[in-house]
């Protein structure tokens, strides 16, 4: 690997701030609007409180690194009950919209009557739900931390913010624990409590039904409240529903789908023949025979389900594919081989009701902007659908996708399970692949040159020393944040371009998080200071800014500033102008010189510049380095600054696990006495 030194000046603390009543209110707002936008953490605005308990070991819950809930899509009529409230409970009047879109217009009477429902607009921490409830002063209320109001809200609360770290339930001993942490006393009869109550669903982890959580590892003794040896598991209506109506959908599709017949037979067996690698034939051969097939490997790996989407094409079939971003939909739509006699891939097929196009965007062929369409029965006209980069699918985007495929079609779920998982809860992907439910094709075909050599390494838990011959991959050794900012910059506009010949807007540079001295927010700044200054007189944009929007969370869409009206900050995006309304202009879009691996995750640039500055090391883990190193095509920057953080990272730290349901709902029960075997 080739090594270059750097040195940069000291990067300027920042002061603290006095402790005032308008700086919580400040506080406050500042958190909703990030938690809404999905890039902020709340607990990056707010320390964690100290556990109410002294003895316990534990440190108190972490908040999520993302969000769930986004903004109010448009102005939401605030009653003037609403206003009155939070006044009377020292609540920031600026929340009002955001209490009346998570509450709904009894927003009013419900605060009233529990004050900890606060607790449901995105970004309020249980601090501050518990001044707003003291400072309500209900005659005759308890409001203290035994309230069973509140400790049904801190429930709900807590598997929240399990959901935007990727969980879909918890464990009985894990909640029950966190909400010691937080002073609610005898918290396992509070947990039981609200369950009673309907606040809560209950389930049973059978066997080895879901990945342990750190927390229960760590557990003494048998699970709290079980009494049994599979833990009970506490989840939230929503995230519920959807993993069942998943796991309903997807043996649907495994029981209702058909093999093919005589010559429909025979010419999957030959496009089978004809694939254009071993591989590809596996899965041909595969999705010949079922209708759910899930497929992994690299990058290079998705010339695979490109040619199958070629092969059901040219055999008539309705199909296509579908990515999570419009990058990775034009990198796959130029895979698909064209039907024979043509020269470019068929955009769609002629002399069918609805034209199929190659490859669509998720979001694009559930909201019916992309794709062939919905028959009068809601299901789309598909005989076969591909999901590529199908780890970051979350439980919800899969059920609707499963729900709209008609019976008897084919699924293929194709991706690298090695990747960060999904900005929402579930991990689709891993779990359909440990249920054992559908034939799993392995990709024999490696990503090529040092580059694939270094990522595969990392899949693997080593990060070896590469021959990069023609500079494929570079360490930029940095002592703090102020100097490896220094040296993103460099690298972008200087090193990069003269030595591969690489536009600084085809590099992008990839850090830990957002705040920090060498975070997306400082480098950001540096970065539009060297290529598009301005004063931001846009909201803090100016024309040529390069930006994210993110129209919900865990999916950001690339843009460019162009300009400003009085209906708010137009953009130019992948499908042409369009344009943010003011109000969400500040929870929706960001800079994006510098982004995340989590905003980076299933897109490629020719270059990328992976920041890892000082105090990165605690946010590193295997899965984060091997999503962050794959983002680039020709050539990799890593501004080193954590030592032997990095190493130690890939090779003991895999990432940590998600626990959820679904590949205990996908397997197979055994029948019980006198009833039929469903299996």
């Amino acid at each position: 690997m080739n090594a270059s030194p750097g040195t940069g000046p000291e990067g300027p603390e920042a002061a603290d701030t006095a402790d005032t009543a308008g700086r919580k209110a400040a506080e406050l707002m500042a958190a909703v609007r990030a938690v809404e936008s999905g890039e902020k953490s709340a607990a990056e605005f707010f320390p964690a409180p100290e556990p109410a308990r002294p003895a316990r070991r534990r440190s108190p819950a972490q908040g999520p690194r993302g969000a769930s809930a986004s903004a109010p899509a448009g102005p939401v009529a605030v009653p003037a009950e609403v206003h009155e409230v939070l006044a009377a409970g020292g609540a920031p009047e600026a929340l009002a919209p955001s209490v009346v879109a998570a509450l709904g217009p009894r927003a009013a009477e419900e605060l009233r009557e529990d004050p900890w429902r606060l607790l449901s607009v995105a970004g309020v921490r249980p601090e501050q739900a518990d001044a707003f409830a003291a400072a309500l002063g209900e005659p005759g209320a308890d409001a203290g931390p035994g309230d069973p109001r509140r400790a049904r809200a801190l429930a709900g609360w807590l598997l929240e913010a399990a959901a935007r770290a990727g969980h879909t339930v918890l464990e009985f001993a894990v909640l029950a624990r966190k909400l010691a942490q937080y002073g609610v006393p005898e918290p396992e009869d509070a947990v039981r409590d609200a369950v009673d109550t309907g606040a809560l669903l209950v389930f049973r982890a059978d066997g080895d039904g879901t990945p342990p959580s750190e927390e229960a590892e760590e557990a003494d003794g048998a699970e709290a409240g079980s009494g049994e040896a599979a833990p009970l598991l506490l989840g939230l209506e929503r995230w519920a529903v959807a993993e069942e109506s998943l796991a309903d959908g997807l043996h649907r599709l495994i029981t209702t789908f058909r093999p093919p017949q005589g010559e429909d037979a025979g010419a999957w067996g030959s496009a089978a023949s004809a694939a254009p690698s071993s591989s590809a034939g596996e899965l041909l051969r595969a999705v010949a025979a079922h209708g759910l097939v899930a497929h992994t490997g690299g990058e290079a790996s998705r010339a695979e389900p490109a040619a199958l989407v070629g092969a059901a094409r040219a055999m008539g079939l309705r199909a296509c594919a579908a990515t999570h971003t419009e990058d990775a939909r034009r990198r796959l739509a130029a895979l698909v081989p064209a039907r024979p006699g043509t020269e470019d891939p068929p955009a769609q097929d002629a002399g069918q009701d609805a034209p199929v196009p190659v490859a669509v965007t998720v979001s694009g062929l559930l909201e019916g902007d992309q794709g062939p369409g919905r028959e009068a029965d809601g299901t789309l006209p598909l005989d076969l659908l591909v999901v590529l980069d199908a780890a970051l699918l979350d439980t919800e985007t899969a059920a609707a996708l499963v729900e709209a495929l008609p019976d008897g079609a084919r699924l293929v779920l194709s991706g690298d399970p090695q990747v960060l998982g999904s900005a929402g809860p579930g991990q689709v992907l891993q779990d359909v692949l440990a249920a054992a439910v559908a034939p799993r094709v392995t990709s024999r075909t490696p990503d090529p040159g040092p580059l694939g050599e270094l990522v595969s390494g990392i899949g693997v838990g080593e990060l070896t020393q590469v021959a990069a011959p023609g500079k494929e991959i570079v360490i930029v050794p940095v002592r703090e944040a102020a100097e490896a900012v220094h040296r993103t910059v460099q690298l972008v506009a200087e090193s990069v371009p003269r030595a591969f010949g690489i536009e600084p807007g085809a590099t992008q540079v990839i850090t830990t998080g957002h705040p920090g001295g060498a975070g997306t927010t400082a480098l950001n700044a540096a970065l539009k200071e060297r290529f598009n200054p301005g004063p931001g007189r846009f909201g803090g944009f100016d024309p040529g800014d390069r930006v994210t929007f993110s129209p919900a969370p865990g999916r950001p869409l690339f843009a460019a500033v162009a300009g400003a009206d009085g209906e708010g900050l137009r953009l130019d995006g992948p499908h042409g102008p369009f344009t943010v309304a003011k109000d969400r202009v500040a929870t929706a879009v960001r800079h994006a010189w510098a982004i995340t691996a989590h905003q980076a995750a299933g897109g490629r640039w020719p270059a990328a510049v992976v920041v890892l500055p000082g105090d990165a090391a605690d946010a590193l883990d295997r899965r984060w380095v091997y999503t962050a190193f794959g983002r680039a095509e020709r050539h990799l920057s890593v501004v080193h600054g954590v030592g032997d953080a990095l190493p130690r990272a890939v090779a003991q730290r895999p990432g940590a696990p998600r626990t959820t349901r679904l590949r205990e709902l996908l397997r197979p029960r055994p029948a019980a006495a006198g009833e039929p075997d469903d299996t």
